[in-house]
């Protein structure tokens, strides 16, 4: 075997490690990883419609639904009003979405902590960029399956 380098694996390793740790530590929270997106969009774009926020936390318009009920349900998210088909229908926090998403936030940024991923700030800033940088280009891009003819089911 080569000593080829392979960043998307070792990103692929890196996002279970780290997604593992972030579920444990946002659920002592009392929130999943995505109610977490939900609430962080929210209070940075109070107002956005389902659509909108399936974008923003890369869910598909068919599950954001689902995601939102227990939100709705819990009294932390409310919707401004009646939605429905081909009405626009705003989203936005409540008092306690509010308290939720500022109990979350101090364990969040000591998780962020450079010191706690092993980096200097300065490598932990580049870091983000650098991430930023191969979402959005991997975003952007056709799916490859699509574009190469592979077979996604596993089979010729």
């Amino acid at each position: 075997m080569s000593e080829e380098s392979l960043p998307v694996w070792e990103l692929v390793q890196t996002a279970h490690v780290v997604g593992r740790r972030f579920t444990e530590l946002i659920s002592a929270v009392g929130l999943t990883p995505t109610q977490f997106a939900v609430l962080r969009h929210l209070e940075e774009r109070d107002g956005s419609t389902q659509a909108e926020l399936a974008r923003a936390v890369l869910v598909s318009p068919q599950s954001i639904g689902a995601l939102l009920s227990p939100l709705l349900d819990g009294g932390l998210v409310v919707r401004d009003g009646p939605g429905g088909r081909g009405r626009r229908s705003g989203l936005s926090l409540t008092d306690a979405g509010r308290q939720a998403l500022h109990r979350a936030w101090g364990p969040v940024r000591a998780f962020n902590a450079p010191a706690a991923l092993g980096l200097t700030p300065a490598q932990a800033g580049m870091l983000g960029e650098l991430l930023d940088r191969v979402r959005t280009t991997i975003s952007s891009q056709p799916d490859h399956a699509a574009t190469t003819g592979a077979s996604t089911s596993g089979s010729p």
